[in-house]
């Protein structure tokens, strides 16, 4: 798999860190590991495992230690670490920069940083923001749309009628994330994140018409620049020959980077308000999240056990309704 690196410059921009020691360019200084380091147990003398890709972090507790050392060991125990030559040495807090600090960045030729940021918060922030930016990502043919909080993602083959439905429901009032391509990011183990790339950010193509920049004919509130997807919906044109889930018993999945998300197919014919489907779609998917499923409460209505829910019997019981 592709990996990703976001470069040192961008981090102090984003986290407006002040520069102590910069041995080269920042944007020359290139990291690919999310993973972020206290260096107590380094500091202390241990080195093994140690990870010199991560970033070290140093706060109150790792200052405090030192200044507890005598002069000679607190050179040799920032010697040692700075030696490794990590991506970036950074001191939380606002501390005042020791002379050993200063002294081991610049023989060692590490960049060394500082941030006013308590450490836990400033290491829960930049953890996340290396996440993101170094996420596994791909790109899908699609649109990605928020519905009433929620991120459904529309897939299809091209004249399908994506962009059609992503203009009719920001109509409604809801958001334009990307159209026609989607960057998809994992930014953990359970979530994905999806963007539209810049250079064609706002924009859709409407057959017919054109291009036109959807936040500049409906509005700042029209769009939004990242959304979770929560949902995929795969729209195709009906077909009398295939049969099409009616009760929704059974929750389909689409796996995207190893992630299975929630998944429907819609068949299209004239006649079909797609913008309300998908409306209902969102609302009944955030339902089912919450524990509730509409389907099996119709079937212990009609006195079926959970054990009992097939499809084929279901729906013939229902039909007998009509």
């Amino acid at each position: 798999m592709q990996k990703f690196t976001v470069s040192l410059e961008k981090i102090i921009k984003e986290f407006s860190l002040e520069v102590i020691h910069m041995p080269i360019s920042p944007d020359q200084i290139l990291l690919d590991v999310a993973d972020l380091n206290r260096p107590g147990l380094q500091l202390s003398g241990f080195f093994e495992y140690f990870d010199s890709e991560r970033i070290q972090l140093i706060g109150r507790n790792e200052i405090s230690f030192l200044r507890e050392l005598p002069e000679q060991v607190y050179q040799k125990r920032i010697d040692d670490l700075f030696s490794k030559q990590p991506p970036a040495v950074i001191i939380t807090r606002g501390f005042d920069v020791d002379p050993q600090i200063a002294s081991a960045a610049e023989k060692f030729s590490v960049a060394l940083l500082r941030t006013t940021d308590t450490t836990s918060a400033f290491m829960t922030a930049l953890n996340s923001f290396l996440n993101v930016h170094l996420a596994p990502r791909i790109t899908r043919h699609g649109v990605l749309v928020e519905v009433y909080g929620e991120g459904i993602l529309l897939l299809g083959e091209s004249g399908v009628g994506k962009s059609e439905t992503a203009i009719e429901l920001i109509k409604r009032g809801h958001r334009l994330i990307a159209d026609d391509a989607v960057e998809i990011r994992r930014v953990s183990s359970k979530t994905l994140v999806g963007t539209a790339p810049e250079n064609i950010r706002h924009f859709i193509e409407v057959r017919g018409i054109g291009i036109i920049n959807a936040r500049r004919i409906f509005g700042m509130g029209s769009v939004k620049l990242t959304e979770k997807i929560d949902m995929v919906i795969h729209l195709e044109q009906w077909d009398s020959n295939k049969v099409y889930d009616r009760m929704g018993l059974d929750q389909e999945t689409t796996e995207i980077l190893g992630i299975s998300v929630a998944s429907l197919t819609i068949p299209i014919k004239p006649g079909r308000n797609l913008a309300v489907i998908i409306e209902v779609a969102a609302m009944n998917n955030r339902q089912k999240k919450m524990g509730y499923n509409a389907a099996q409460e119709l079937m212990h209505r009609l006195g079926m056990q959970d054990d009992q829910l097939v499809e084929p019997e279901v729906k013939a019981d229902w039909e007998s309704f009509n």
